[in-house]
């Protein structure tokens, strides 16, 4: 009976261990300074900037909605919320929030009322950002004109919809830090990392999601599907050394949305388009120094996709040069050469050759348009092809163009196509 009796209590000693662990930030919060920022000019306008910077427009602004006020649904895995209203409205806004309230939430994930948040708004990047920063944000917000707006109702599932459940990924997923500058960096490494991993939290679309919607340390910034979007990011930690023309073509895409010979399009395109055009070419430069530092991580798997033997792959890739001549040479040229700063190359282009066909698919589908802006108003789009051509045509096209002028990645089948 005496083990017994000691198999009891350690089974309730560790049960205690792990509720206290689980419940600690509930029983003792960390402390947030309420301090209030003065609401001056270059407050405000540094924190324009830096909501540029974290393209808070994109997620906080419903379609055809006013500016900031919130309400856009955002699908997840498991289920879907609409974002918060970050206008000042009293009642529906941030009226009564605090600069502490608005920073517990960027750093701690909490929300005023010390709930916890869903990992969806990405304090998990936010943490790094400065509390002078934040107090930036938090006046660039309340200087806006408030807008009554109430948010949609979320129907996450349960127990996704519990704060039993925020709370418990927190702790598992979550701790929350200030970025620390590393002494043996230099000046632009260090500011490219304190906005890839903060503001920009670019690793929130570009590292894939784990099975409980953590990102994948394993497969940091390797690209692979969005979580709860139809589109896949590309690789950021190249496998290469990083050279001038690709720093140059990064740049050039960040700024402009298009460069000599490629576009951004599908959701890059809208992250241009609210963010990274407004952003100082210093800073970009920074960015881009941080990111061709990445170290290469393990390639995500690609989607499932229908396999395509060789003698198929063949086939198709026959039936796709007819088509390629017939739509697509015009524009992307003969051998895949596009043309400079009009229409992209497909010879080469890590989109066309990436282990998926995903983007690809969706583009020829559905049209591929880069954003408009101050240094390209007017780029050239893509006509979109899901009525004129068939799903074997489609299907044939793109495996021409994954499989011609060198390249070597998998062909697409027609069972793929009619999934979309």
């Amino acid at each position: 009976m005496n083990w017994l009796k000691l198999a009891t209590a350690s089974i309730l000693g560790v049960g205690l261990i792990a509720g206290l662990w689980l419940i600690w930030p509930v029983l003792f919060p960390t402390p947030v300074a309420d301090t209030q920022p003065a609401m001056t000019p270059e407050r405000i306008e540094r924190g324009a900037y830096l909501a540029r910077a974290g393209n808070c427009i994109g997620c906080h602004t419903a379609k055809s909605g006013p500016p900031y006020a919130g309400g856009r649904r955002v699908p997840t895995p498991f289920g879907s919320l609409y974002t918060t209203n970050l206008t000042p409205d009293d009642a529906t806004g941030l009226g009564q929030w605090s600069a502490a309230d608005f920073y517990r939430a960027m750093h701690l994930g909490r929300s005023k009322n010390g709930g916890f948040l869903l990992p969806a708004f990405p304090f998990t990047s936010y943490t790094r950002i400065t509390r002078e920063d934040s107090d930036a944000l938090y006046v660039f917000l309340q200087s806006l004109a408030p807008v009554e707006r109430v948010r949609p109702p979320s129907d996450m599932r349960f127990p996704f919809d519990t704060q039993l459940a925020r709370l418990g990924w927190q702790r598992l997923f979550f701790k929350p830090s200030t970025f620390e500058p590393d002494p043996k960096a230099s000046a632009a490494w260090n500011r490219g990392a304190y906005l890839v991993e903060g503001l920009g939290h670019c690793s929130a679309c570009h590292t894939i999601r784990g099975p409980l919607g953590e990102e994948s340390q394993a497969h940091a910034y390797a690209g692979g599907p969005i979580a709860g979007m139809e589109w896949d990011a590309l690789p950021l930690n190249l496998n290469r050394r990083m050279n001038d023309v690709d720093r140059r073509e990064m740049h050039a895409l960040l700024k402009a949305g298009t460069s000599r010979d490629n576009a951004v399009s599908g959701p890059m395109a809208e992250v241009v388009f609210n963010s990274t055009q407004y952003l100082d070419d210093s800073d970009l430069d920074a960015m881009i120094t941080y990111i061709a530092s990445l170290p290469v991580t393990d390639s995500p798997a690609p989607r499932v996709t229908t396999r395509v033997d060789g003698v198929r792959r063949s086939e198709l890739i026959k039936q796709g040069s007819v088509v390629y001549a017939n739509h697509c040479a015009d524009c992307h040229g003969r051998d895949g050469e596009g043309q400079p700063f009009t229409y992209p190359a497909l010879a080469n282009n890590p989109l066309v050759l990436a282990p998926s066909a995903n983007n690809a698919i969706r583009i020829v589908l559905d049209g591929g348009f880069a954003p408009s802006t101050a240094a390209h108003p007017r780029p050239h789009g893509m006509p979109p092809f899901s009525h004129q051509l068939s799903d074997e045509e489609i299907a044939a096209v793109i495996s021409y163009i994954r499989g011609a002028w060198g390249h070597d990645a998998s062909a697409v089948a027609a069972a793929d196509i009619a999934r979309y």
